[in-house]
């Protein structure tokens, strides 16, 4: 696994509760975030800043 961020309590809470509603686990939840994130911003602005251009075929920003 790659670098964990820890999470503020104000953030930890509000995972779990997104976790909660659907019954996942809180490691489900985030990656479920980080998918919808994914969808829901812009894209080309995302690829445009990126620093890491070796993870493009598994990025969830790629459209590649």
């Amino acid at each position: 696994m790659a670098y964990t961020p820890q999470l503020s309590q104000k953030h930890s809470a509000t995972l779990r509760r997104i976790a909660w509603a659907p019954g996942m686990p809180m490691t489900r939840a985030m990656e479920e975030v980080f998918e919808y994130v994914a969808e829901v911003m812009d894209k080309t602005k995302v690829c445009r800043a990126c620093r890491d251009k070796s993870r493009c075929g598994d990025c969830g920003f790629s459209r590649n």
